[in-house]
C-alpha cells in the first residue's frame, strides 16, 4: 500500500478535526444519557467503515479487510480496558456529570501514547523482520496466560457463590490490587489535582493494559498507516462505548476466553508469517479468514455470555436461575 505523505497529512487533519469536533459538543460537563452514547457509538461505527471504504477504493479490498480485521480487534481489546476505567473512575469518585471530560482527554492521552508505540514497533519491524518470531510467542503467551486466569478466576468466583465476578466470572482482587497500586502513585505524583490524575491514569493505563494490542495488530496488518487510524477509531469510540455498555459490561463473562482465542490465532498467524519470510513453505493465514474468525469469535462470545449471564442472573428473592430442565418423572 502506498501512501504518499499528503495522504498522512490528509488523515492526520481529518482525525484532529473529529476529535476536535468531539471535544467541542462534549465541552459542556454533563451526565451522558444512553441515547447520546449510542448515537455517537453508532457514528464512531459509521466513520471507521467510511474509513474502511476508503481504503478499498484507493488500494484494495485487501487492505481494506486489513483495516477491519485491525478495527474489530483493537475494539475487542479496548473493550476489555473498560473494567480498568470503571475501577478508576469508582477510585477517585469522579462525578457522573465530568466522567465525559475526563475520558475525553484519558483517551487521547492514550492514543497519543500508542502512536509512539506504533512508530517504534514499525521501525523494528522494518529493521528487524525474525522480530514476528517474538510477537507470535508473546501473543501466544499472553493467550495462554489470559485463559488461565479466566479459568482460575472463574473457578474462584464460583468457590465464593460468584458474586462480584465480571469478565470471564472474575473477582477482580489481582488486577485491583496492581490497578490500585498505580493509582496510588499517580496520586501522590498528582496530590490535589483528582481530574488530572484521572485522565492521566486513563491514558497510561489503557496502554499499560493494552501491551498485546499492538503485536496483534502488526499480525493483521504491516502497514503504520492502517494500525494508527484502527487504533484511532477503535479508541475515539471507546468513550461513547463505555456509557452505553458500563453496566453490562459484567455481563460479558466469556469475553476473556474470545480475546484469547483471538490472540492465539494471530499468534500462530505470525509465527506462519515469519516461517514464510524465512524460507519456510508454510501455508499463510489470509486477511478474508483472518478477519472472519475475529467477527465469528466475537459473535458466538457476546452470544454465549449473554446466555450465560442471563441463566445465572438473581431471580425473584435473591436467588440466581439457573437453567430450567424436564421435571423428574
Amino acid at each position: 500500500m502506498h501512501v504518499s505523505p499528503a495522504l498522512w497529512s490528509g488523515t492526520a487533519v481529518a482525525l484532529c478535526l473529529l476529535i476536535g469536533v468531539d471535544f467541542l459538543i462534549g465541552r459542556r460537563p454533563h451526565e451522558v444519557s444512553l441515547r447520546e452514547a449510542g448515537t455517537w457509538t453508532v457514528v464512531w461505527i459509521v466513520l471507521a467503515c467510511g474509513f474502511g471504504g476508503f481504503v478499498g477504493w484507493h488500494s484494495g479490498s485487501a487492505y481494506a479487510g486489513q483495516f477491519f480485521a485491525g478495527y474489530l480487534t483493537e475494539k475487542a481489546l479496548s473493550v476489555d480496558n473498560l473494567f480498568v476505567f470503571v475501577l478508576i473512575m469508582g477510585k477517585f469518585a469522579v462525578p457522573a456529570r465530568y466522567q465525559q471530560r475526563v475520558l475525553m482527554v484519558g483517551v487521547l492521552i492514550a492514543l497519543v501514547l500508542r502512536a509512539v508505540f506504533i512508530a517504534l514497533g514499525a521501525a523494528v519491524i522494518n529493521a528487524f523482520s525474525p522480530v514476528f518470531y517474538l510477537f507470535g510467542a508473546f501473543l501466544l503467551w499472553t493467550a495462554w496466560k489470559l485463559l488461565a486466569d479466566a479459568r482460575r478466576e472463574r473457578r474462584e468466583g464460583r468457590a465464593g457463590g460468584g458474586e462480584g465476578a465480571g469478565a470471564g466470572g472474575s473477582t477482580a482482587d489481582p488486577e485491583e490490587y496492581r490497578e490500585n497500586r498505580f493509582i496510588r502513585l499517580v496520586e501522590r505524583r498528582f496530590p490535589g489535582k483528582p481530574l488530572l490524575a484521572v485522565m492521566i491514569a486513563i491514558g497510561t493505563t489503557d496502554v499499560l493494559f493494552a501491551m498485546d494490542s499492538i503485536p496483534a495488530i502488526f499480525g493483521l496488518t504491516q502497514q503504520a498507516y492502517l494500525v494508527l487510524a484502527a487504533n484511532a477509531f477503535a479508541l475515539m469510540g471507546l468513550r461513547q462505548l463505555y456509557f452505553l455498555i458500563g453496566g453490562l459490561l459484567k455481563r460479558l463473562v466469556h469475553l476473556s476466553y474470545g480475546l484469547s482465542v483471538i490472540l492465539a490465532f494471530i499468534g500462530v498467524k505470525l509465527v506462519l508469517h515469519a516461517l514464510h519470510e524465512s524460507g519456510v513453505h508454510v501455508p499463510e493465514i489470509g486477511i478474508a479468514v483472518s478477519l472472519g474468525v475475529i467477527a465469528g469469535v466475537l459473535a458466538v462470545t457476546t452470544a454465549t455470555s449473554l446466555i450465560a449471564s442471563r441463566r445465572t442472573a438473581p431471580g425473584p428473592g435473591g436467588n440466581r436461575r439457573r437453567a430450567s430442565r424436564p421435571l423428574d418423572p
